[in-house]
């Protein structure tokens, strides 16, 4: 359904490993692990101007959220006056919704194909989550015959043996007998996914320019919920997918500083911002 994207993102992965197999070879978990962590980096600088696009729409919305209240009280019931003053405020702003909305997808889907190529290393599982596996599991010897998009069924057994610092990366904390030696390299790793999108949610709270009864709740959620959600899906991800998140979150939160702090705070607009009407 999405091997526009599934193929791509398999591409690149197996570049990844492919280059660090010369120094640490093809079998090597690290090698593996490193190919993960480069694939993050690469798919998210692809999307660093979508995501620049994305943060613009989202200060200038924060910034028009006020006035848009402002003009819906002295509307009224008048819905046409109000959609008329709307689209003269959002253009006085060069506010485009589709640049709000294209990056996110955009994000989406990449999100999905990491996932997805990923998770399919090992269909054993039958998978319940959508475009991350097929409906009906494969056995250990079928899986290690399939080939994953661009990578060879001997590619799909490299992964399969291959460990980081003695956890396999197809192992988890709930499906394995080494239970000791997956958690030495899962616990730092959903722990470091999960710090990093508590400060990334504090990082963006902090630069709210107001609080109502709903984002407050939403703040809760991204500050104590999501974190806490990374930690138990932890228990169950394999420790390839484990290195994704701990590279993506952290990737998040850097980002999110840089490119905040290139754009400047955000001001609330004046008073004179509003249209007469």
């Amino acid at each position: 359904m999405l091997d526009f994207v599934y193929y791509p993102v398999a591409a690149v992965l197996w570049l990844w490993h492919t280059g660090f197999a010369i120094p640490f070879g093809a079998a090597s978990g690290l090698s593996w692990a490193l190919a993960i962590v480069m694939l993050v980096v690469t798919l998210r600088a692809v999307l660093y101007r979508p995501f620049l696009a994305q943060v613009r729409f989202s200060r200038t919305m924060a910034v028009l959220q006020p006035k848009m209240r402002q003009l819906r009280a002295e509307c009224g019931d008048d819905r046409e006056r109000l959609a008329v003053e709307t689209r003269k405020l959002q253009q006085q702003h060069n506010f485009n919704v589709l640049s709000g909305c294209l990056p996110v997808l955009a994000q989406l889907l990449m999100f999905v194909g990491l996932l997805h190529v990923l998770h399919s290393f090992d269909r054993t599982a039958v998978s319940h989550v959508p475009f991350l596996g097929s409906s009906t599991a494969m056995t250990a010897a079928q899986n290690a015959d399939t080939a994953n998009y661009v990578f060879a069924p001997e590619q799909v057994r490299s992964f399969l043996h291959a460990d980081l610092f003695g956890a396999p990366l197809s192992a988890t904390l709930t499906s394995t007998d080494s239970v000791a030696s997956v958690a030495v390299v899962a616990i730092p790793l959903v722990l470091i996914a999960a710090v990093a999108t508590h400060c990334t949610a504090r990082a963006s709270i902090a630069r709210q320019l107001e609080t109502t009864a709903q984002t407050r709740l939403i703040n809760v959620m991204t500050l104590w919920l999501f974190p806490l959600g990374t930690l138990v899906a932890g228990l169950v991800m394999p420790i390839g997918i484990l290195v994704y998140f701990a590279t993506s979150n952290t990737w998040t939160f850097v980002q999110q500083h840089v490119v905040h702090r290139r754009l400047g705070p955000m001001e609330p607009l004046p008073p004179s911002a509003v249209p007469t009407i």
